[in-house]
């Protein structure tokens, strides 16, 4: 008798698997026909609205007049609309239906995170395309219903905007939720981390309660990850420091006293219990010299890591490869905060080869070509305002070329209109209609090391501040390049100085120390908040280098074949041989003495309080 409800539930599953897929394949297979309601649908429920009456839309729902008319914009292009509606205007500016709250996004707008302004029933939108994503693992991966998945899942700071709504990043907006705070009993969100965990703003808090909890339900486990790589790499090196006070929880029954938050007190001791044989087992495998594979050594049943690893994360693999004993690297969505996109429909394939689909329900998509003359550029600098004849090449979802790159225009229901993502994608193949990309960069991106993502520009700017530091000893740097460390945890950025030095007075470590933090408090607020709050970066380092080795790296370029013309030092590398020469030279080296200054909120938003 007791196995007969199993059996049902196993049928529901595999019905609501079912369905799913079938969802799938009609909306990829009508993709272009569901694009063009999906538009039509937006601009009737916005008709009305300031915004597409200014370029003179005038009522018009049909494909043609809209590209006719309107032009295809970045974030600047419309903050001026967004600051009123941050500012409290409620008048129908961009949406017919009230902003409930904005989306910050990882990119920024003059050092400051982008406001994306969304709408209530976008939450219902995002929870549907989190539901596509099971369904699609458990035909490569069986039985994933009858285990846990542990996820190391945290919101982070949020403030309010002027007009009182919330200014908050999106996974924070969804975790709030009441589609995730409420979600049904499903054995796909069946995690190790009670919800209480995940909800507690203090990150230390939130690690240690989600680790106790993973690891008391080690053998339940099935599947492990975070959002980006470098979280669950994160919370690996957690592990690796706190792990005996977390043994002493497991064998006693208790919670160590730091963690004071009582709705995590009270959710994880529904889960602890004393486990002297489990302690053991653990503090075994973790005073091993070794920590290779320790995920599947203390999580022996995990068949796989859910993690973003394409982009700036692929810098992650090897650290992974390496705890996890090679075990699958599941790429399963692709989202952003102006909006979801789409899924990988084939998760078990090589993180290089990670292709999206993106599914047409969700918004309306374009695509603007892309050409460049280096195939092998590590950013890609676009205009930022488009001529008639580049307005004229943006290409509808089904008229994609494989093997052609794009960047990503998007039409929300939340009041973007013909909005330039940023992210550069490639055409891979197509499921029916629909084509699959590969994620290939952020354009102007040169460093990352979480959410963070710097250009070129902000990176000079910066190393031009901090340099008048040197000026009093007559030092200046005569050329620089920087790279993503990713070797340390958390990774950190390492910026290569060679100096000409004229005075007669060394320059002393603290000057260095002093550039340093310079640097970083110019650098753009989800920089600083990932050093000051989330602590998901480390201080930035200078290392000052021989005299003539920027001349070395110039030899080594024109050896590989630049232009001795066309060279032109990079600002950021990340060629293994390159950064091995660069480190083979370094004289010097010096760290941030401190956090730079970061608080919630953006600062004019801060200066009227």
């Amino acid at each position: 008798m007791p196995e007969a409800p199993k059996l049902a539930e196993h049928s529901v599953v595999s019905e609501n698997n079912n369905k799913v897929l079938q969802f799938i394949e009609e909306v990829t297979t009508n993709a272009d026909e569901v694009q063009k309601s999906v538009l039509a649908e937006i601009l009737t429920q916005n008709t009305h609205v300031e915004y597409l009456q200014r370029h003179g839309l005038n009522g018009h729902t049909d494909r043609d007049t809209f590209k006719k008319i309107m032009p295809a914009i970045t974030y600047e292009d419309i903050v001026t609309d967004i600051t009123r509606i941050a500012n409290g205007d409620k008048s129908q500016i961009l949406c017919s239906q009230p902003i409930s709250e904005f989306l910050t996004s990882s990119g920024t707008s003059g050092g400051e995170r982008k406001l994306m302004p969304t709408i209530e029933e976008e939450l219902a939108r995002r929870s549907q395309l989190y539901s596509l994503l099971m369904p699609v693992m458990s035909q490569f991966v069986a039985d994933l219903e009858k285990g846990k998945g542990m996820y190391f899942l945290f919101i982070k700071s949020e403030a309010k905007t002027p007009g009182g709504l919330p200014a908050r990043p999106v996974l924070t907006s969804y975790y709030k939720s009441s589609h995730f705070k409420n979600r049904r009993p499903d054995p796909y969100t069946n995690y190790t981390s009670p919800n209480e965990t995940i909800l507690c703003s203090d990150s230390y808090q939130s690690m240690y309660s989600q680790m106790l909890c993973g690891l008391c339900q080690n053998k339940e486990v099935l599947r492990v990850g975070a959002v980006f790589a470098s979280g669950f790499i994160r919370a690996i090196r957690f592990l690796e420091k706190h792990w005996p006070l977390l043994c002493h929880d497991i064998r006693a029954g208790t919670i160590n006293s730091q963690i004071t938050d009582p709705s995590i007190r009270e959710s994880v001791m529904k889960i602890l219990k004393p486990d002297p044989k489990l302690a053991d087992f653990v503090e075994v495998e973790c005073s091993k010299d070794s920590w290779q594979g320790i995920i599947t050594r203390l999580w022996p049943n995990t068949k796989y890591i859910d993690v973003i690893v394409t982009g700036t994360m692929s810098q992650y693999i090897p650290t992974l490869d390496y705890y996890s004993n090679g075990l699958p690297l599941v790429c399963t969505m692709y989202a952003s905060s102006e909006c979801y996109f789409g899924v990988n429909l084939n998760p078990l394939c090589k993180p290089s080869e990670v292709a999206y689909t993106l599914i047409p329900t969700m918004g309306y998509f374009e695509f603007l070509p892309v050409h460049r003359n280096n195939g092998v550029a590590n950013s890609i600098s676009m205009p930022k305002s488009l001529n008639e004849k580049e307005q004229q090449e943006l290409v509808d979802l089904v008229d994609v070329k494989i093997g052609q790159e794009y960047e990503l225009v998007v039409t929300t229901y939340a009041g973007l209109y013909r909005y330039r993502v940023g992210d550069v994608l490639r055409v891979a193949g197509f499921k029916n209609n629909a084509p699959q990309f590969n994620f290939i960069c952020r354009k102007n991106v040169v460093l990352s090391i979480d959410s963070d993502k710097t250009d070129e520009v902000e990176l000079q700017n910066a190393v031009k501040n901090a340099v008048t530091h040197l000026m009093p000893f007559d030092a200046h740097v005569t050329e620089y390049t920087s790279y993503a460390d990713t070797y340390t945890i958390p990774g950190h950025y390492v910026l290569f100085w060679e100096l000409n030095v004229n005075g007669s007075t060394p320059v002393p470590p603290s000057v260095f120390e002093d550039c340093c933090l310079t640097i970083e408090e110019s650098l753009n607020s989800v920089y600083r908040q990932g050093r000051a709050s989330d602590k998901s970066i480390g201080p930035l380092e200078i290392k000052v280098v021989e005299s003539g080795t920027f001349d070395k790296l110039m030899d080594y370029a024109i050896s590989l074949g630049a232009s001795i013309n066309q060279y032109k030092t990079p600002r950021c590398v990340k060629f293994a041989p390159i950064v091995e020469l660069l480190n083979s030279r370094v004289v010097s080296s010096y760290f941030s003495p401190k956090c730079p200054k970061w608080i919630p909120g953006h600062k004019q938003w801060n200066n009227m309080n």
